[in-house]
């Protein structure tokens, strides 16, 4: 069965881009960019339509930049009724139908993994129809309370997570990858604490 990871950057306060901020909040962490040069690219990219826009045009600009290179060549979807076939940007098809009913019938047909690309509304969609198997989000350490743009779980459910990976990049970006449970009503047994934890009377 395919596995589906939602694939995600934050500032702290969970916008997903800012006003007048520079793509990634203006870091330049050459151990993040490292680290996502190495990652594995066997799976299949997908992406909604505004993000696919964004991120051909930068692929027209800088042909020769390492990371869109490597994008360029892997497999994207691009879930979108407005769009027009064929797509320009170099392994990129186009599903107009709902991304919960492809990504679904993927999962259950094949073996192979996909992860998003921005796309707040596509992955809200896929966690909310129980669909993704992990989260992995990248916080940078920004607070944009006045300037942020696109809450990223605005319209989601209530989701319990699992933490499995966490690493830092300098200066201060966090790695946070979890499983996802999704929840029909809060847990019971209020909040559970660390062994230890316990104030002393």
């Amino acid at each position: 069965m395919g596995s589906v990871m939602i694939d995600l950057i934050t500032s702290l306060d969970g916008y997903a881009a800012a006003e007048g901020w520079p793509g990634l909040w203006g870091v330049e962490s050459a151990e993040y960019l490292a680290w996502l040069d190495a990652q594995e690219t066997d799976h299949d990219v997908l992406m909604g339509a505004t993000t696919y826009r964004l991120m051909a045009d930068f692929a027209a600009q800088v042909p020769d930049d390492p990371g869109f290179v490597q994008l360029s060549e892997m497999s994207k979807v691009v879930f979108s009724s407005t769009l027009e076939e064929p797509l320009s940007w170099s392994n990129s098809v186009l599903v107009r139908g709902d991304p919960v009913d492809w990504v679904r019938s993927q999962k259950e047909g094949g073996d192979r993994s996909m992860r998003t690309l921005g796309s707040l509304s596509v992955c809200r969609a896929l966690l909310s129809a129980g669909l993704v198997d992990s989260l992995r989000l990248v916080v940078f350490p920004f607070i944009t309370g006045l300037t942020g743009q696109e809450r990223i779980f605005d319209g989601y459910p209530d989701v319990a997570l699992e933490l499995v990976e966490s690493r830092t990049f300098a200066p201060g970006l966090q790695l946070l990858e979890y499983v996802p449970t999704l929840l029909d009503r809060p847990p019971a047994g209020g909040i559970v604490t660390r062994p230890g934890s316990e104030s002393g009377g």
